[in-house]
């Protein structure tokens, strides 16, 4: 159940007080130190079993621009750009 927790907390960005709830509906009495201490704990031995199984990249990372053809003129999609909100 530990690594259950861990691996829960790891995984999605929730706070220790919903690891501590979502062991409460599993039954386990968990205080919100004991999940802080559990994660601190096990966290950095499960990143390093993680790795091992990670291919290493060169750490280029290129994305190429996408056109779409419709109705025979190439177009370029439109971007969402950020700016002031509309009501």
């Amino acid at each position: 159940m530990i690594l259950w927790a861990v691996r829960r907390y790891l995984m999605s960005p929730i706070s220790y007080r919903d690891v501590e709830l979502m062991l409460a509906d599993r039954g386990v009495n968990a205080d919100l130190t004991t999940v802080f201490r559990w994660i601190h704990a096990y966290a950095p031995e499960i990143d390093k079993r993680i790795r091992l199984d990670l291919q290493p990249s060169n750490g280029s990372w290129r994305v190429d621009e996408t056109y779409v053809k419709v109705n025979s003129p190439v177009k370029k999609p439109s971007v969402s750009r950020a700016g002031p909100a509309r009501c």
